[in-house]
């Protein structure tokens, strides 16, 4: 089970053998949290809601060392070690981390249909593979809001800091809870899923859901050739042009050719993914806007202007699934923004530190950040 879930966050972060350094061993405390009789957004009770989640360190008496981290797609509780400092993880020596587990208390959690929390692939019917509720990210923030004050009896975080769709939740957070967290950490991601992007997710499914083992979503066995469809059309977003053009796969496999490079790639991407599971999670994805947040009245502009507290927002330079200049626009509308694009050529990847100069330029802001 573990090894299952650091291959899916690995595979997704970079797509290398060494993207990113991987925990000695798995350190975290896993948890599971459940809510009985879940109501969505769109109207559907689940009988049971249930949320994987990790901690690093310990809550203090006050209860006010927390920072939440929540997971990106198909990612597990795993996906922000590159954020925390050693002994939890192993760390490079002369890395310098932004999270000290022995100072803050970490919680990681993981996204609906993510294969651990509530997804198509382990909940009974009558929601079980493509009856399984499309969530939002909205949901999502609304059952880690019961998890860390109904369980964990946490009434305010430090900071919310979130890659990808993590970073989606993060400005939901300061949106819907505008006085939990002191500071929001956004990296690789936007307040909303603008037209380009929903054009590239919807073209991602298609490609899966046309193998004919695909059945509707009732498949018997893995619909692999829509899978690997769907993994080769992600990879062509992935990294910037130039990372291609300057065979930067190179990084991590020094003698593997383009040829190589790509049959490497079809045959392990999302290789033990579920396939309603990532469809489930690409809707989650391309639905989210801070906008139709109940009293904005679907203005993403006046929701943008109704954070309240410092934003850390951190788009890569060179990112084809959040483009630089969606973040320059949203940025525009928030009063306490810090607009820090990543410098890389990395792409999407960027955002969770994807190699070591990236990792080294996140853990510097978000630490100064933090330190403010």
């Amino acid at each position: 089970m573990i090894m299952r879930r650091f291959l899916i966050v690995l595979l997704l972060l970079a797509a290398t053998e060494s993207a990113a350094p991987q925990p000695a061993a798995d350190t975290a405390e896993h948890h599971e949290f459940v809510i009985e009789n879940f109501r969505t957004e769109a109207g559907v009770t689940l009988p049971k809601a249930r949320i994987a989640y990790g901690t690093y360190g310990k809550l203090n008496a006050a209860r006010d060392n927390a920072v939440l981290l929540p997971s990106h797609y198909m990612a597990n509780h795993h996906g922000y070690d590159w954020l925390v400092a050693g002994p939890a993880v192993a760390v490079p020596p002369g890395e310098q981390r932004a999270l000290d587990p022995s100072k803050l208390f970490l919680v990681m959690t993981e996204l609906f249909g993510n294969g651990h929390s509530s997804s198509p692939s382990n909940t009974p019917e009558p929601f079980h593979g493509p009856r399984f509720p499309v969530m939002t990210i909205r949901d999502n923030v609304d059952a880690v809001h019961r998890l860390l004050t109904e369980e964990l009896k946490i009434t305010h975080v430090r900071a919310v800091i979130g890659f990808s769709m993590g970073a989606e939740q993060a400005f939901q957070w300061a949106v819907s809870h505008p006085s939990f967290a002191d500071r929001i950490v956004a990296t690789s991601g936007t307040a909303k899923a603008w037209p380009h992007g929903i054009v590239r997710l919807e073209g991602q499914i298609t490609a899966l859901t046309t193998d004919p083992e695909f059945k509707g979503g009732d498949y018997t066995s893995p619909p692999r050739k829509g899978i690997e469809a769907y993994g080769m059309m992600w990879l062509g977003w992935l990294y910037s042009q130039e990372w291609w053009r300057r065979e930067m796969w190179k990084t991590n496999a020094p003698q593997r050719t383009l040829e190589q490079e790509i049959e490497n790639r079809r045959r392990t991407f999302f290789a033990t993914a579920d396939a309603n599971d990532l469809i489930l999670q690409a809707r989650t994805w391309e639905r989210h806007d801070v906008g139709t947040t109940p009293g904005f009245d679907g203005d993403v502009e006046r929701a943008l202007r109704s954070i309240r507290v410092p934003v850390l927002y951190m788009p890569s330079e060179t990112d084809l699934y959040f483009p630089v200049g969606d973040a320059r626009f949203e940025s525009q509308f928030i009063a306490k923004v810090s607009l820090v694009p990543i410098p890389s050529l990395w792409g999407h990847p960027a955002g969770a530190g994807g190699n070591p100069a990236d990792r080294t330029f996140l853990n510097d802001r978000i630490g100064r950040f933090l330190r403010e």
